[in-house]
């Protein structure tokens, strides 16, 4: 880790406490990873297909964990979520190797620019969602024909954004999901399934590119995976409206400091 450029105690600290409250994030509301990636760009001197490759890896750990947990708590596992999975992951593993082809043309100032541009829409996305949408609004019906084919577009439109930047699942396709009439926690849920195979075909692209750097992984994905649990156990217990009111605040924030760095 020592030739990682940047990589003092100080930074240490501050990208695990980052990696434990962004663990927090991605199973109690879905945005969470996001923050990971952007410590990582906003902290280190390394190139984008390592921030985006890294993130990605330590996103098949909590994607898995995510599940584990969400599949205990019973909002996963009968024939139709399990459909619906399926679906939404498919689409996701596609624009995930698309997002990695494109994030080889994207240079590091870009790249920042890129993510600050995403790291807002999603903070003005998860704040209409805290002030408009609720459980009740259920439009989409996954168990229809037109449901999968919506489930898949919403896998897809999350993955190529996943591959190129490095932010994980979860932050986009939760906001999506529940905007197209899921309920929140089962939106969560199926986030943390489609997380697992979005990661990892974009860590896949990335390791064939040798852009991953497994200590710097293991550094910020072992908080993030002690994040995960205490982030659902959050979510069984407290009404999060409060939580994505603050996340998107944090979002928007943090969005054109990057965008503008």
């Amino acid at each position: 880790m020592a030739a990682i450029a940047g990589l003092t105690l100080p930074t240490v600290f501050v990208l695990v406490i980052v990696s434990l409250a962004g663990g927090m994030g991605i199973t109690a509301v879905g945005p969470g990873g996001v923050f990971v990636t952007a410590a990582l760009y906003a902290l280190l001197d390394i190139p984008p297909g390592t921030i985006a490759g890294t993130a990605s890896a330590t996103f098949v750990a909590t994607g898995l964990l995510g599940t584990a947990t969400y599949l205990r708590s019973g909002e996963l596992g009968d024939r139709e979520r399990t459909v619906a999975a399926g679906l939404l992951s498919l689409g996701g593993i596609v624009g995930a190797l698309v997002g990695v082809r494109l994030n080889a043309m994207v240079s590091g100032q870009l790249f920042g620019h890129l993510l600050g541009v995403f790291l807002t829409l999603s903070g003005v996305v998860v704040w209409y969602r805290a002030r408009t949408t609720t459980d009740e609004q259920r439009k989409l019906n996954p168990a229809t024909w037109s449901g999968w084919a919506a489930i898949t577009v919403i896998g897809f439109t999350v993955g190529v954004p996943g591959g190129l930047l490095g932010v994980g699942g979860p932050v986009i396709a939760v906001p999506l999901l529940v905007a197209a009439g899921i309920p929140m926690l089962l939106a969560v849920a199926l986030a943390q399934v489609q997380s697992v195979f979005l990661a990892a075909g974009a860590t896949a692209g990335y390791v064939a590119q040798d852009a991953v750097s497994w200590p710097l992984a293991v550094l910020v994905g072992v908080p993030e995976l002690i994040g995960v649990v205490a982030g659902w156990r959050f979510a069984q217990h407290i009404d999060p409206s409060r939580l994505k009111l603050g996340l998107a605040v944090l979002l928007v924030g943090l969005g054109p400091y990057l965008a503008l760095s």
